[in-house]
């Protein structure tokens, strides 16, 4: 059995997540993000990044001063250099057993943003309504006075305009995620070579694996350097796809998530829309550790994935 007190002594960090509980990152109020820290700190997640859905763009950035807020009130400083460097240096903290101190609370990291350039024909459950053009000047809106704060951008790299803006992201320190996409294998590559370095929760919200056109989830698991983003939750991915992924990508890029949103450990297994769209899940990261040892996957393995590749895709 995986002790509670052991998954967060190692340092595990959730870079997707959108609430849990009663709550979730759709909020004005930094005392909801907090309590989403407390929440999957109590679960055995030692940090996170609270990811924004997409939106209007004037949500979102309510959204990303909530965040800020609550790293402020943490004493994360919201600014590239020392007060970064400061979180940053807490993190690693957390994996060395001689200075580990069980808190009850994530240590928030910064920010992952979902949106808003994505793929309205891959929307999944978020709101294709609130998807907008890749462009430098849209991007600008968005992230102008958050740079410090924003860790992750998920983008479509098929939409006209997509490509120089990952390019942008990338140059600035954002890690780009491909995602909520139908690009193409050659699609996928060019994202890749423009900046992008991740794949946002694989083959899910994407273009679907064919044998004559492998898409964005082939490409995630056949290009050695590209990070994925897995849920294993057993519903998003199959137990048996789980099982794949693990024995064909290595290991040092596949990046545990929980891909939670509000209602999340109030449930189990997934959350779902109304409509019975595939919405989220209500695992924590402690929650995919086990059921990848159930499966069969090693606990190193699987703890790798959840401590040391997102650690090592944050900072490298």
């Amino acid at each position: 059995m995986v002790s509670l007190s052991m998954l967060a002594h190692k340092g595990i960090m959730d870079l997707h997540t959108h609430g849990i509980g009663n709550y979730d990152t759709r909020t004005k109020n930094p005392e909801d993000i907090l309590k989403i820290a407390s929440l999957h700190g109590r679960a055995g997640t030692s940090a996170i990044l609270p990811t924004v859905y997409s939106g209007a763009v004037r949500q979102m950035r309510e959204n990303m001063e909530a965040v800020r807020r609550a790293m402020q009130a943490q004493g994360v400083k919201g600014s590239r250099g020392q007060g970064v460097k400061r979180g940053e240096k807490k993190i690693l903290n957390l994996t060395q057993p001689s200075t580990f101190n069980l808190q009850p609370s994530s240590l928030i990291l910064g920010v992952h943003l979902e949106g808003p350039f994505l793929n309205p024909t891959k929307c999944g459950a978020l709101n294709k309504g609130s998807f907008i053009k890749p462009s430098i000047s849209s991007l600008k809106k968005l992230i102008d006075g958050y740079e410090d704060i924003i860790k992750i951008i998920t983008i479509a790299p098929e939409l006209p305009g997509a490509l120089k803006v990952i390019k942008k992201c990338a140059s600035m320190g954002i890690r780009v995620n491909m995602g909520h996409s139908d690009a193409t294998y050659k699609q996928a590559l060019d994202g890749k070579k423009a900046g992008a370095r991740s794949i946002s929760h694989i083959f899910n919200a994407m273009r679907q694996f064919h044998h004559r056109e492998p898409g964005l989830a082939g490409f995630g698991l056949l290009d050695e350097e590209i990070y994925i983003e897995v849920i294993a939750d057993g519903i998003h991915l199959s137990p048996d796809v789980l099982r794949f992924i693990f024995k064909i990508k290595p290991h040092d890029r596949i990046l545990l998530v929980s891909d939670s949103i509000k209602g999340a450990k109030d449930k189990k297994g997934a959350i779902y829309t109304k409509n019975g769209v595939l919405a989220g899940s209500s695992i924590s990261l402690a929650d995919a550790v086990r059921n990848l040892k159930n499966l069969g996957i090693p606990e190193a393995e699987a703890l790798k994935s959840a401590v040391k590749t997102p650690k090592k895709y944050l900072t490298a």
